[in-house]
Parts: structure tokens; sequence; C-alpha cells
């Protein structure tokens, strides 16, 4: 048989050879046999370096007993890989000397590993060398299925040291003192260089790391001593293992332990077969005594039968035996030494039974007791990882609400000043120089809210305000409140920008055009807004501390107030600041409304805002894809242009106010004049101006309007306006 053959048989065991195609197989010359073998040497140094090399050593004194225990190791491997299916190994010694290794594997075409594997381990183990010769291959039916079977004759060929110690006899006494000096100074040189041990070594490791007595000689003359009677009487032997069972080759039971004829009483009859009363669980193969003896190296796991059990038991949990199975020749019968296969202390009362119902010399008693101590720290640490669970979920949440209150409190306050707050730290007021405010209102809001449900007013309002919100974001302006119908914003508060006139601008454009998607709830016409845009210093800071507001001081916003209430529908009101401000970039086309009346503030020359000449109406709303309002102004503004103004912005103020003084003194009127300049920009505002502003209309009665553009005005303009900003 070739290798490939071989490999494509066994492709399932190898995931590297499952994602190389055939067709990229390379034929060597090299036999499938050699090759295997060499798996198997290499196979046994792969165990090694992964950890098993102590576990290996400690199998058995000398080969046949490694061999012999390998069974036991993949049994316990078994508990940690649920899918292996492990060969079995038996060893048997015939009576002219030869020993025979039998080999099982379902498997088919594996066994030239077993030398390959063997050699190394007597090599490496037991510093000998070892020669398999197959004797006989076959194919038997068990449980499964097919298993292979394969029977080696194995040679052990005497120790390199051992024939050293024949030879040293022939030696001269001259010639034996001498190779007494030289083992002495090659012992004390191995002393000298043995490596620090982290761990404490006993007595006997320290003496065989440094002569290594034989290195196994002593373990292989070993010649046990038989006593030619049993001095032990039937009685004491059934309590002493009180699980345990002989049976002969017809499976029949002969004796019991005392303890499992309590709890499997069927045993107690005479002539039962065990298979009755148990089924094999492990090994998998046939309940028949030629099985068992083919896999009699294996651990063997016996279960009750439930239909055999007495009534009051057949509800509890099945019984499973745990134990070793030993052939004794002369009787032609087999002894079953086990134990109950348990777990923990809740599976020992399942079952009805107790420790005492253990033999104290059974390791199974502080196996038990371990085991429990060991699931109850698994169950502590299961529990501390839900209660990790749970705090991530709590995390989680708190981490969620957090943001929500944080977003909560972005939208109440300049993100620079919540950060503030959020540290603990005292918002001072600022003083900006020069800003531009937007007010605006609905037109006959009153006549509205009186003759609709509430619903029709909340629900009309936040339509407005969304779309109002959303422009906020793309022109970058600061909302400052919402007062009923009233609408607030800033330009250059709480971050200073050159801009700051432009954006408002655009902002109150939008705002007209978003206003006019918005239906009456009365007539179902598109609503109508008043906006009104002033521009000068303010004083800003967080007023309140159950609910603290970024709100705004100074003359500014009582201006910018009257430009609104004095405002025309559907029309954009600018004071004369403004229209200095805005009116040299060119980019906005503006109507004269002329001089009105303006309430404590005498008579003003303002301008109606009509479009921008450069941007479109989805531009400034923000509708074109892949473009937004942008504003060219310097990018690398530093922060102290907190108290920075534009001197183009300053110079346009001034010039505006002194004309507006100029004119008002040709005129010889006695209204409140314009602020001063040096009003508008002293560094401490007058504490009129931190106070409640009353921003209500100027005029009471259409009749008042003697000086609207075009003879236009609003119905509701008696509308009472009242807010602390």
């Amino acid at each position: 048989m070739s290798l490939l053959r071989i490999v494509a048989g066994h492709q399932d065991a190898c995931p590297v050879l499952q994602s190389v195609p055939e067709s990229q197989w390379t034929r060597t010359d090299v036999s499938s046999e050699v090759v295997l073998k060499l798996f198997g040497e290499y196979f046994f140094s792969f165990c090694k370096m992964s950890g098993y090399d102590t576990m290996l050593r400690t199998l058995g004194g000398n080969l046949v007993e490694f061999i012999e225990n390998l069974d036991a190791l993949h049994s316990y491997l078994a508990l940690s890989y649920e899918a292996m299916n492990a060969p079995s190994f038996r060893v048997e010694r015939m009576d002219d000397g030869r020993i025979l290794l039998h080999y099982y594997s379902d498997r088919k075409g594996l066994y030239h590993i077993v030398p390959g594997i063997i050699e190394a381990v007597a090599k490496d183990f037991f510093d000998s060398e070892v020669t398999m010769t197959i004797l006989n291959q076959s194919e038997e039916d068990e449980r499964t299925g097919k298993k292979e079977h394969v029977v080696f004759h194995m040679v052990q060929k005497e120790k390199v040291t051992k024939r050293k110690a024949q030879t040293r006899q022939n030696n001269s006494e001259e010639e034996i003192l001498e190779d007494k000096e030289e083992t002495m100074r090659r012992m004390k040189a191995r002393y000298a260089n043995l490596q620090l041990c982290p761990r404490k070594r006993s007595p006997w490791e320290l003496v065989r790391s440094i002569v290594m007595l034989g290195q196994g000689n002593l373990r292989q003359s070993f010649t046990p001593s038989y006593p030619k009677t049993l001095w032990i009487e039937e009685q004491a032997f059934c309590n002493a293992f009180p699980f345990h069972i002989v049976f002969d080759s017809d499976l029949v039971v002969k004796h019991t332990g005392v303890n499992i004829q309590k709890f499997v009483p069927g045993l107690q009859t005479a002539g039962i077969r065990l298979d009755e009363y148990f089924t094999i669980v492990h090994p998998e193969v046939i309940f028949n005594i030629q099985s068992i003896k083919k896999f009699i190296n294996s651990q063997f796991v016996l279960k009750t039968r439930r239909e055999m059990l007495p009534e009051v038991q057949q509800n509890q949990p099945t019984l499973k035996l745990r134990g070793q199975m030993m052939w004794m020749e002369s009787l032609n019968c087999m002894i079953y030494l086990c134990s109950p296969k348990l777990r923990s202390l809740q599976e020992l009362e399942e079952r009805g039974l107790h420790l005492a119902d253990i033999a104290q010399h059974d390791t199974t008693r502080d196996l038990i007791l371990l085991n429990q101590q060991r699931l109850a720290e698994i169950e502590l640490s299961n529990q501390l990882e839900r209660k990790k669970e749970e705090l991530r979920i709590l995390s989680r949440n708190l981490e969620i609400e957090k943001q929500k209150s944080e977003k909560l409190l972005y939208a109440m306050l300049p993100t620079h000043v919540a950060n503030q707050l959020k540290e603990g730290k005292r918002v001072e007021a600022g003083e900006f120089k020069v800003c531009t405010i937007l007010f605006s209102d609905v037109v006959t809001f009153t006549n509205i809210c009186a003759a609709c449900e509430p619903i029709q007013i909340v629900n009309m309002l936040n339509a407005m305000y969304s779309r109002f919100d959303r422009l906020t974001s793309i022109h970058n302006v600061y909302k400052v409140e919402t007062i009923g119908d009233a609408y607030m914003v800033v330009g250059g508060v709480p971050v200073p920008t050159n801009t700051h006139a432009e954006r408002v601008a655009n902002f109150a454009l939008g705002m007209r055009i978003a206003a006019r998607e918005v239906t009456n709830p009365i007539t179902g016409q598109p609503i109508q807004i008043r906006v009104g845009l002033h521009t000068g210093p303010v004083l800003a800071g967080v007023v309140g501390e159950k609910m603290p507001r970024y709100c705004l001081f100074g003359d500014t916003v009582n201006t910018a107030s009257r430009m609104e209430s004095h405002g025309v529908p559907d029309h954009i009101h600018v004071s004369p600041f403004t229209f200095s401000v805005i009116k040299d970039k060119g980019i906005f086309e503006m109507a004269e409304r002329g001089e009105i009346e303006v309430k404590g503030k005498g008579l003003m020359r303002t301008y109606f805002l009509l479009k921008n000449l450069q941007k479109s109406d989805e531009q400034i709303m923000g509708l074109v894809d892949g473009e937004m309002c942008v504003y060219q102004e310097d990018l690398e503004e530093e922060t102290d242009d907190l108290k920075e103004v534009s001197p183009e912005d300053m110079n346009a103020v001034l010039k505006v106010e002194e004309d507006a003084h100029k004119e008002v003194a040709e005129n010889g009127n006695n209204h409140t004049s314009p602020p001063s300049p040096s009003s508008l920009h002293s560094d401490k505002s007058s504490s009129d101006h931190l106070i409640q502003f009353d921003i209500t209309p100027a005029y009471d009665s259409p009749n008042d309007f003697k000086h609207l553009h075009n003879g236009h005005h609003s119905d509701g303009i008696n509308t009472k306006f009242c807010s602390i900003l």
C-alpha cells in the first residue's frame, strides 16, 4: 500500500491535507511503512514537547508496564477530548519467553506507526533497543464495527550498562579501581553541573540525577514473591472489596462484594449471568470474555440495567461501576475490581449511596470530596462571571444613559461650557465684542392658538422647530432658546467667527424657506414668520443651577427683538448695524425699508434681506449632495479671539452709529438715540443690560405702522412676547 493511498483514506485526521488538492501531491520512492514508522518516532517527540513528558515517564518502570498502561492514559485523555478514538494495546507473555504486543484500532493501515513509537520510547526512557516483527494481521468484529488486530513480536535487547558490568568481572583489580575513580570523577562533575531547579527535589531525585542507578535495571530485575496459600477468608475478602465481581468464561457470576449486592440484589441469585444486569459502556466492545480479554488493559465502565433493579430504585439514576478486569488463568475466571463512578456528593445522594459504602482504602472517597470542592469553586467562579457580565451590562446601560444625559446637556449648553460644568468648574461670564442675533416668531400665533387644539399647536411648532434645528447645524449657529413661537439664535457666540453675520443671514433665508413647508392648522396654508437681525456686543454666561441656561445679556438682544417685533410677515428685518457688516460682502441682495419708529430706540433706518446672490435655495438648505454652505474664514483663530473683534466690523458699526447720531441731531428729534460707540464697547456693561428685557412690540395697533415697507403689516402684530433672555 502506498503512502498516498493511506493519506487519502485518513484526510479527516489531518486538516492540513484537506486544504491541499490531490493534484499537488508528490509521489516519493519511500515506502509507506518507512514514513509511518518515522512519523511514530516524531509523534513521541511531539508528545514530550507538548507537556506530556512527565506523564509518559511515570506510566511504568519498564517497557512492558509502559505499554500496559497506555490504555489508562487514553481513558484519561478521553475526558478532555471526547471525540478521541484511541487504539488499544495488550501485552501477552508466552510460555517460551516471547513477548507479543496486540494492537487494536478502528483506523486501518496505520499499524506501522506502532514500531516507531515503541522503539523511540524504549530508547529514550529505558535505554534499550527493541525489534518488532509483525506476526499476524486480521479484522475482528466488535460493537463499533470491524477493528484491525495486529500482533507484533517484540524483542528487547539488554542495556549497554548491563553488558559493561559483565565485562568488568574479567578485568583486574587495578582496572576496577581505576573505573571506580573515573566513576567518582564523573559523579562529581555531574553534581557540579546540576541546574538549579525551581521546585524542591526529593533526595531520591538528587541521587538519581547524579548516579542514575542502572537507569531501570533494578526495576527490570525485580521478581515478585507469591504465597503458597492466600491468607484471607472469603468473608473478609468480600468486605475488604465491597465492589467486585468474579465471573467465569460464560459470564456466570461466582461471587460479588457485599455493597454491590445491596444495590443490585439480583446478583445474590445463583447462576445468573453478568450481562443480564450490566452493560459495557467503555470500551465499546461486545460483552463476552474474548472481547474483554482483548482490551484487558483498558478501564472498564459497567452500567446497571434499569429494568433489572427493584421498583424503588428504577426512578433513581443508574449505578455506574469503573474498574479493572483481571484474568485468573488457573480458575478460568475474571475478577472485576471496581468502584462507583461518582463525581460529587449530589450524585452520591441521588443513587442512595453514602461515603461509608465505599471502602476506606478506595481513593474514590477522596476524589468525590476533592471534586466537590472543585465544583464549588467552579460554581463560585461562574457566579463571579455572571456578576461580571451583569456589571458589564449595567455599565453599558449606564454609558448609554450617560450619553443621553450628555446629549441633552449639550443641547442646552455649548459644548465647552457643558464640559466645564461636568468637571465641577465654575463658568465665568464672557464678553463678546461683536455677534449677530436673530429673533423670529409666527404671524397671528395667538389667533392660531385660540382656534386649534393644543396637540395641533405642538405638532405645528415641532415641525417648524425640527427644520430650524437642522439649519443650525448646516450654518453652524448657536440656538439660544425657544419660548412659545419665538426662536432665537446667535452667530459668533460661544465660538467667535468673522462670518457671524453671513451665517445668521443665510440661516434666516433658510428659515423663511423652511417655514413655507409647515402648514397653518386653521387655513391649511403655509405659515408666515417674522425675522429680525441685529449685530453688536453681548455678555454671555450660565444662569441657574437646577436647570442652567446659557443666556445672552446686553442691549444687542433688546434691539434684535425690536427688529423682529417691528418686522413684516415673510420678511427678514435687518438693523443698520447688521446691514453695514454684510453689505460690503456683495453676496446678499438688500432693500432699504426706510426710517421707522422703534420703541425705546427712536427713528432707525432699517433694511430687508431678500436673497443670497451666490447660493441657491438648495445650497442654503443643505440639500446639495456632497456640498455644504462653506464659509471662507481664517481656520487658525486662537482661543483669545473671545475678546477680540474684527476691525472691519467695528469700523462699520462705528460709522453707522456716527451717521445715526448726526441724523438725529439734524432732525432734532427727542427719541432715544442708538447706543454710542463707548456704550457698545465699554469694558463694563450697564446694569440695565443685565435684567429681564422687555421685548414687547412697540406698536399696539395697526395704525402705528406708518413706516411699514409697501404698507403691509401683520394682523396679529399686537401679540405680546415676554421672556427672560
